[in-house]
């Protein structure tokens, strides 16, 4: 398994992550639909001892559920293998009201209680990585945010710290307060405009890159087809996306579907040439990549390992730009 340096973090981490969002399973304002928590657990498990060395989560996954059952993994796994553990706050759900999409704050008094109840659903001692999910949406200074981020570091609450869907100029005042050890943008194949601006200002601070939805949470991959999404669970968010709807799902069907020739050269799956596209960009540090079964961890492991070619990525911007599938720069600079 490659590994990269994240940032200047200290930490190592494997190329490919195992991502927990489907693992909070359903009911919930951004869910997966149902799961069942002894799936997770085993894909989990299966994909550390594949050596994967981290697990990324959050607290409003499944509003607790997702770090609860990444904790109860984490007891089945030898200390000797244990993997790092990233996780998020800010994001306030209402109890009552499930389905209403969660609230955006990260006051520090908000940030403290998020930081104390993942390490007790996680059932750890200190988060590897803790990481701001959103930009607050309540008028909260991101200076008084980032303050209380380094407070959680300097009592040994977390190991590092980093932000998740922020923007150049919120990552600049961060960094004047204190270094942002990493950043978790949207990247893949179909959301490309990362690359454009926060993925190369990392690069150029310091900052490790784990970038999130690789597959585009499912439509790179050699299963996914229109009949999926008609089945998909009523409360599974992806049923109302753009992406999964017209005039974009046949776009980014088209785009899928250019990846199996590549796929085949490599002998390997069209997840693992997403993963391994997103991985050629320089800056990034590793992709965090979702599985609900040990099944679905072998699709994707692979493309931590997969080099592409200046021809394949040639051919890849060819049919970005063929079938007008997503935004932003098509090929990695100098590539």
């Amino acid at each position: 398994m490659n590994v990269r340096k994240l940032g200047t973090s200290g930490m190592e981490i494997t190329t490919v992550g195992f991502g927990a969002w489907a693992v909070g399973g359903g009911g919930w304002a951004f869910g997966w639909g149902p799961q069942d928590d002894d799936d997770s657990i085993a894909a989990i498990v299966h994909a550390v001892g594949k050596g994967v060395n981290w697990v990324d989560t959050a607290g409003v996954y499944g509003l607790g559920h997702s770090e609860e059952v990444v904790g109860r993994a984490l007891v089945r796994i030898p200390a000797s293998d244990r993997p790092l553990v990233f996780t998020k706050c800010a994001l306030v759900w209402d109890p009552q009201n499930p389905r209403t999409p969660p609230k955006r704050i990260s006051a520090p008094a908000s940030l403290r209680r998020d930081c104390e109840a993942s390490l007790r659903r996680l059932g750890v001692e200190r988060i590897d990585l803790f990481q701001i999910h959103w930009p607050d949406d309540y008028g909260v200074p991101v200076e008084e945010s980032w303050g209380e981020m380094s407070r959680f570091v300097d009592e040994g609450k977390v190991g590092a710290i980093g932000v998740s869907n922020y923007g150049v100029e919120l990552l600049e005042r961060c960094e004047r307060v204190r270094h942002v050890d990493s950043l978790q943008p949207q990247f893949s194949l179909i959301a490309r405009d990362s690359a454009s601006d926060v993925i190369p200002w990392a690069a150029a601070h310091g900052t490790g890159v784990i970038v999130y939805s690789p597959m585009a949470s499912g439509i790179l991959t050699d299963s996914f087809n229109r009949a999926r999404v008609v089945a998909m669970a009523e409360d599974d968010w992806r049923r109302q996306a753009g992406n999964f709807n017209e005039p974009a799902l046949s776009r980014n069907v088209a785009l899928r579907d250019a990846l199996r020739p590549i796929a085949g050269r490599h002998g390997t799956t069209v997840s693992a040439v997403a993963v391994a596209w997103a991985l050629a960009w320089p800056g990034v540090s590793g992709a965090i990549v979702g599985a609900r079964s040990p099944e679905q961890v072998d699709g994707w492991l692979g493309g931590g390992a997969v080099t592409l070619t200046a021809a394949d990525l040639s051919e890849i911007a060819a049919a970005v730009e063929r079938t007008g599938a997503g935004s932003g720069p098509v090929r990695p600079a100098g590539s």
